[in-house]
């Protein structure tokens, strides 16, 4: 085998070593990405179902509040 032949047989691996070797690191570090994505989503998710609850509670609370200044006779008149 003449030396042409190692040398292009040798480059050959490596290249492919290295190709694959770069794959195989993007591949993972966009999975990583895509699982902190996913949690960012999730967080979201959760606040986005506890707002109207919140909403709710805050509505109650102004009735109640209305309710009371009304009894004490600190109700604001509408302009």
């Amino acid at each position: 085998m003449t030396n042409e032949i190692l040398v292009a047989i040798l480059s050959l691996a490596g290249t492919a070593i290295g190709t694959f070797g770069g794959i195989v690191t993007s591949a993972k570090l966009t999975n990583y990405r895509l699982q902190q994505l996913e949690k960012k989503v999730d967080k979201h998710n959760q606040f986005a179902e506890r707002l109207p609850v919140l909403e709710e509670k805050i509505r109650a609370a102004g009735g109640r509040i209305s309710n009371l200044e009304m009894a004490v006779g600190l109700a604001k008149t509408k302009m």
